[in-house]
């Protein structure tokens, strides 16, 4: 049986474009108004609509927007206004959508801090963010004061809604202040140009980096999503993504706001609970991620997974193998599949819903989204240059690594507002790529480009190798090795071979029931050409993961190719013609030269 809106045709692409202009336009012509006034506008026009549903927790328009002015109360009492910064940790919710609305309205800007940080990765945080305050969840305090143990400059650590018997923390109860209209000739409120949140990257690759997101480029995204997505009152958005996260709490829930919909607020994301909880909670929108569909793909079949009331799924990194067979299993009429760097200078959106494509960008709207891809030295790890020092385009399909023009004159969504670091921001910066003085951002991701203009995510710049001479593509192998049967998950990564240049293949899998060794051989002999065959595969019961279920290839790849406590590790035997177990005898043979790599 179909989902109940299985087979609706979604708008035209070029209807969807125009509502999107459209929308985005609205919403920031004028550059006083941000989020914050949003809400309290759909609290006047929508009062008792509900706005955010959590499992403990429901706030209505009026009552977000009230909780919202509190905070910004609280940030006012505490003297925070533009050039501050407040830092919170805290569990997805709605007071924690309130939080930072409300603090950010001061001018101040926020730090959403990674829930999973604790020690040192969690002091880095709040080190590079220097804020004045530390907001944290009561289950949070004590990581907070072990990390702040390891700081010189320490804030004031504030714990939400405890009384004053806190230990070490002072408490931070909302009901304490007002929270009706605010007076704004009392302080200067926000405008576009304005800081309103720390956001980090995943840190995949070294210690995250904290982005800066202004509320222009807020109310753009919100503009953007609201009109892509046909955003209506009626609808209601599903989201289990992390909110320190800008896809998950910010982009999402605005755009839903900005319609006067709802959004159901989720912990974090359960597979064997996710459809369940769609169906029940009358969602007609999701938010994804390509790992979170990988997961429901591969869990066993269910009877509410088809009972769903789902219109549309919008999200990034939906993968073609994974595409198709998730639109069809679960009866999802439509996909928005996008790409977008919290901190970059473009974005692209896939209107039209095809497969495999995280987006395009019509040519009425070119100047909108001025993104290029150029070709892409794997040794050195940095876009090629030709004898005249410039970047070299690419040909159509050809892969190589996607830039984004930064233009002094781009503001709100095309504008690189860079990291707290300087040094950060300058190392993503290009110079003279196609004419003297002119400036590009670098995205570290390598992509290619069809005929038709649509882009295809292939790689991330780390993840591409060097092996017999040969440029691989991680994302190529991994997806060879996903459709091979038993595979529930796969992580490809190059490694040293001692005596060997460049780094030899190998590939993290999760096995489950029907896999097969010699099955996964000839797979990868078939599909594959020999130089990309991974030499090296290490048995996992699970993959290293981000919160955002990005695996931590760094982390894999630091291990090498030696067997390690608890995993099984094989390796490609050139005299066997086969995959084998990576004994001592093997070990020898590749440390001495005679393995034949």
């Amino acid at each position: 049986m179909n989902a109940p809106n299985a087979g609706r045709a979604g708008p035209s692409p070029s209807k969807t474009w125009l509502t999107a202009l459209e929308s985005a336009g609205r919403l920031t012509a004028d550059k006083a108004f941000v989020l914050a006034d949003l809400i309290d506008r759909q609290a006047e026009a929508i009062a008792e609509s509900p706005a955010l549903i959590g499992r403990t927790e429901t706030l209505s328009y009026r009552g977000l927007a009230a909780l919202s002015r509190r905070y910004t109360r609280w940030a006012l009492s505490q003297g925070l206004g533009r050039g501050d910064v407040a830092a919170l940790l805290a569990p997805n919710g709605p007071s924690y959508f309130a939080f930072w609305t409300g603090v950010s309205r001061t001018g101040a800007a926020v730090s959403l801090l990674n829930t999973n940080l604790r020690g040192a990765g969690l002091a880095h945080a709040v080190g590079v963010s220097r804020p004045a305050h530390l907001v944290v969840a009561p289950a949070f305090r004590d990581a907070a004061t072990e990390a702040l143990a390891l700081l010189e400059a320490k804030p004031t650590l504030w714990s939400l809604g405890e009384a004053p018997s806190s230990a070490g923390a002072k408490p931070l109860e909302a009901a304490a202040f007002s929270g009706e209209p605010l007076d704004f000739t009392a302080f200067a409120p926000a405008i576009h140009t304005d800081v309103a949140l720390h956001i980090f990257t995943s840190g995949t690759t070294g210690l995250p980096k904290a982005a800066r997101l202004s509320h222009g480029r807020i109310m753009s995204w919100i503009g953007w999503f609201s009109g892509l997505m046909g955003a209506q009152p009626k609808d209601r958005l599903y989201d289990c993504l992390p909110m320190y996260h800008s896809v998950g709490g910010v982009t999402a829930i605005g755009a839903m706001l900005a319609a006067g919909g709802s959004v159901v607020l989720r912990e974090r994301f359960s597979a064997s609970r996710f459809w369940a909880d769609v169906a029940d909670s009358g969602c007609t929108i999701a938010q994804y991620i390509g790992e979170l569909c990988r997961y429901l793909l591969a869990a066993p079949p269910s009877p509410d997974e088809r009972r769903h009331a789902l219109r549309l799924i919008c999200g990034n990194g939906l993968r073609e193998e994974v595409w198709t067979a998730f639109q069809e299993r679960f009866g999802i009429p439509r996909v928005l599949e996008f790409y977008a760097a919290t901190e970059g200078s473009f974005s692209l959106y896939n209107v039209e819903g095809k497969p495999g494509a995280i987006g395009r960008a019509p040519p009425f709207l070119a100047h909108r989204f001025p993104a290029a891809l150029v070709r892409h030295d794997p040794d050195a790890e940095a876009p090629a240059r030709d004898q005249d020092g410039r970047c070299i385009s690419c040909e159509t399909d050809e892969v190589g690594e996607a830039i984004g023009k930064v233009s002094a004159e781009a503001a709100g969504a095309g504008a690189f507002e860079g990291y707290t670091d300087a040094a950060a921001s300058e190392k993503k910066l290009l110079r003279d790529v196609f004419e003297p003085g002119d400036l590009w951002f670098r995205t570290g991701d390598l992509m290619r480009k069809d005929a038709a203009g649509f882009f295809y995510f292939v790689d991330r710049v780390g993840d591409a190798f060097r092996w017999k001479g040969e440029n691989v593509s991680a994302g190529e192998v991994e997806a060879v090795l996903a459709a091979c049967p038993g595979v529930k998950a796969a992580a490809v990564y190059g490694v040293a071979v001692p005596g060997a240049e460049g780094r030899a293949g190998m590939a993290a899998l999760v096995p489950g029931a029907g896999f097969d060794l010699e099955r996964l051989a000839a797979r990868t002999e078939a599909g594959l050409r020999a130089y990309a065959r991974p030499l090296f595969l290490r048995m996992m019961e699970a993959l290293p993961a981000t919160e955002t279920f990005k695996v931590r290839k760094q982390a894999l790849a630091a291990q090498g190719f030696e067997p390690s406590a608890g995993d099984a590790v094989y390796w490609l035997d050139p005299q066997a013609g086969a995959y084998a177990p990576l004994d001592g005898a093997a070990l020898e043979r590749i440390a001495e030269g005679r393995a034949g790599l």
